[in-house]
């Protein structure tokens, strides 16, 4: 089930009310039956593949607490990692790497004797895959105990708001929650209606809107001028935003709505004034995730410049290759790891010349750096956005070798998104500066705030693209 359906519109409020109708001790079946049926809604059969692994990792999880052994703990964790990124291998990366194989080997003059799967991704696996190891990984490190309740591990793992996107949560934020008691909150309902309002304007009125004109250009990219190609690519900066940071919105929104607090997984990203600040901003969950059970046991930062920098090439490679079985993703990851890497490396060189320019702390300076960062990261997202390295090539060479023309699309259409991005970047400006401003959606009189509510739904039926498309991260 999509957020962005007249399904969820019926789904979301139901659940709701059955929740807070139940007892107490009723409402973890509530919660995983109907985070079951939301995932079956795609395909009802992979919620098999969920259920291996929960399995497997809830027996893991109570033998990792009751064995001393070290060696044995290793094992069982070796288990249970192997058994959901075998899962994550088989459904994402199989036919990736044997088409890899298979052209190796074509190369050298021989065949590939191994057949290519006839399966499907099940939507979101990298995500509840990536929960799921962090609840075993901080069961053995023994910072979590072990959950005995299975059916709440299960919900641990399924909650629907977060299933197929996220937030990436860790155990020690989500589990307890479930055993707690939520009674109906109407400022917690509040904020969360408020929250999935945002996200849905993001989505439906900004991500889907754009995402006609990128589409259009990327899909026919040879016809189309320099210009045209560069606002395509910053529009998809923008849509990619909006549509994921929508769909996070949208969960944490409704999660608020029964009690929930799930973690931020945006911080304004685009404001970002360094690539590294940038990864503290976006996708935070899966970038704190990445630090926590890649990048530190590595040795962090408390090795020597070499080991240094190949562990942060090393964990983007592996950050590229978890957002999708193809090489525009590695070398998007790849261009990040050398981005930051570079950065690293010329700190001192460009503080000396800050300072021999007299820019330290200066408005000047910080608008150059927010302007660069985000001329990286854009050009970053031709490779993400492209169905192939070669598209990407020729992509930046339509840019750098100037061709004419221009491309709008339907008139309307691009004043609308025009209109949009100008009110989220007017939003998100007072929201990163707190600039003092007139306040609709947090006014104290109830008139302003329920008015703002409904213009603002309004905004969303009148404008927003309804036509069933899936959020761009339910592919990973």
């Amino acid at each position: 089930m999509i957020f962005n359906s007249f399904a969820f519109l019926l789904f979301f409020p139901l659940v709701t009310a059955l929740y807070f109708l139940f007892p107490y001790k009723f409402r973890w079946s509530i919660l995983l039956a109907a985070s079951c049926y939301f995932y079956m809604f795609f395909k009802a059969v992979y919620i098999l593949i969920l259920f291996f692994t929960i399995v497997i990792d809830y027996i893991a999880g109570i033998y990792l607490e009751k064995v001393t052994d070290p060696k044995r703990k290793k094992a069982l964790l070796i288990l249970s990692l192997t058994a959901n990124i075998g899962v994550l291998a088989i459904f994402k990366y199989f036919n990736f790497f044997n088409s890899n194989l298979s052209g190796l080997l074509s190369w050298s003059g021989y065949s590939n004797p191994i057949p290519f799967l006839n399966i499907l991704l099940p939507i979101g696996l990298s995500f509840h895959t990536f929960q799921a190891m962090s609840y075993t990984i901080e069961v053995y490190r023994g910072n979590q105990k072990a959950e005995r309740h299975f059916g709440i591990y299960a919900l641990y793992v399924m909650f629907y708001p977060q299933l197929v996107a996220g937030p990436i949560e860790r155990p020690q934020n989500l589990l307890h929650q479930f055993h707690e008691k939520h009674v109906f909150n109407a400022l917690y309902v509040s904020e969360g209606l408020k929250r999935m309002l945002i996200g849905f304007f993001k989505k439906v009125v900004v991500a889907d809107r754009l995402a006609i004109y990128v589409k259009a250009v990327f899909n026919n990219y040879p016809e189309h001028g320099s210009a045209t190609i560069v606002l395509a690519t910053l529009f998809f900066a923008v849509q990619i935003y909006c549509d994921f940071s929508g769909y996070s919105d949208i969960a944490i929104g409704s999660a608020k709505v029964m009690g929930f607090n799930l973690m931020e997984n945006f911080r304004r990203p685009y404001f970002a004034k360094s690539i590294s600040e940038f990864w503290s901003r976006w996708h935070i969950s899966l970038s704190s995730w990445f630090k926590d059970y890649v990048y530190l046991p590595l040795g962090g930062n408390r090795v020597g410049k070499g080991k240094l920098y190949f562990n942060l090439f090393t964990v983007f490679m592996i950050s590229g290759l978890w957002h999708g079985a193809n090489w525009t993703f590695i070398v998007w990851g790849a261009l990040h790891g050398v981005y930051l890497i570079s950065g690293m490396i010329t700190k001192d060189w460009r503080t000396r010349l800050v300072k021999k320019m007299g820019l330290e702390n200066n408005l000047i300076l910080n608008f150059l750096n927010t302007g660069f960062t985000i001329l990286l990261v854009t050009l970053g997202w031709i490779f993400f956005r492209a169905v192939s390295l070669t598209q990407a090539w020729s992509m930046i060479k339509g840019i750098i070798v100037f061709k004419p023309g221009f491309f709008i699309g339907e008139p309307s259409y691009f004043l609308y998104d025009v209109i949009a991005i100008t009110a989220l970047f007017l939003y998100e400006f007072k929201q990163e500066y707190g600039l003092p401003s007139l306040q609709f959606l947090h006014n104290e009189r109830l008139f302003v705030r329920m008015t703002t509510y409904v213009f603002l739904v309004l905004i969303i039926l009148l404008f927003g693209v309804f036509d069933g498309s899936q959020f761009i991260y339910f592919q990973f």
